[in-house]
């Protein structure tokens, strides 16, 4: 009599979602240690922009911000006051380019297809270069600001409003991360990945990141009124000043714009990333 060995069922292995997540965040830590280039990209562009602004222009631009500043150290200093906020918030739009290119380079070189076919959780592979992007960012946050620290700049902000501070360029770092994921996914190329992002470092220029909004010709200054990092950066560039002439509806505002476009990233790098990419 022939018996016949009734196959024993094998454990199927379920992804851990937090484990997962804390793996893709030391990958694309350890990616940001042996590519240096992105990393340095997001301290030396505000950095550049930091001497430059002040030791150049910042003589005629403060005068222009501060109109009872003194021409010359005077009038630097308070463009530097003015400017620094503005900078902080370019650092993370520096690290959301990054990202784009990090997440165009994962899925145009197959890892991602690849990681669809292993027992991990789905959400890690986006969560964990979002953290790791997040992370970046406030190195470089950390680094830009000791560097205003060095050429003289001296924020009234409190503890509350440090505390208020870190949590709104927290904030912008995940919403601004979210939406550079998707663009990178969204790219035709790893190329078209670092350009498609450039938007979002003009946006300051166009808005009261360099000059105050009303010094605007009338088509130019609605535009600036009415977009997202002007709001932005006025309540960062509130905090930083002790809460002097912070408005609270442009708190709101900016708080809004951030949980708008962080969802909205959200969504649409889940809905790319599920999406079968056709090469």
């Amino acid at each position: 009599m022939t018996t016949i060995a009734t196959p024993v069922p094998t454990a199927v292995a379920r992804p851990r979602p937090v484990a997962d997540v804390r793996t893709m965040l030391r990958r694309n830590l350890l990616r940001a240690v042996r590519y240096p280039g992105l990393t340095m990209f997001m301290v030396l562009g505000p950095l550049v922009m930091l001497v430059l602004f002040v030791y150049v222009f910042g003589g005629a631009l403060g005068a222009g911000v501060d109109p009872g500043a003194a021409p010359g150290a005077e009038a630097r200093a308070a463009y530097l006051d003015y400017l620094t906020p503005t900078l902080l918030v370019i650092t993370i739009v520096g690290a959301g380019q990054s990202v784009a290119i990090s997440a165009a380079m994962d899925a145009y070189g197959g890892i991602m297809a690849r990681f669809k076919t292993m027992a991990i959780s789905p959400g890690s592979v986006l969560s964990g270069q979002v953290l790791g992007t997040v992370i970046q960012g406030i190195l470089a946050l950390v680094l830009v600001l000791a560097a205003a620290f060095a050429m003289g700049y001296r924020p009234e902000a409190d503890a509350l409003d440090w505390l208020a501070l870190a949590g709104v360029l927290v904030l912008l770092a995940f919403a601004l991360a979210w939406l550079c994921v998707a663009m990178g996914l969204n790219a035709k190329s790893v190329e078209t990945a670092s350009n498609t992002p450039m938007i979002l470092l003009l946006l300051p220029f166009l808005g009261s990141g360099f000059v105050p909004v009303e010094t605007m010709p009338t088509p130019v200054q609605w535009f600036a009124q009415h977009q997202p990092f002007t709001p932005i950066i006025e309540t960062v560039r509130g905090l930083l000043a002790g809460g002097a002439g912070l408005d609270g509806s442009v708190a709101l505002t900016a708080v809004a714009w951030l949980v708008l476009i962080g969802v909205a990233g959200y969504v649409w790098a889940r809905s790319l990333f599920r999406r079968e990419r056709r090469i």
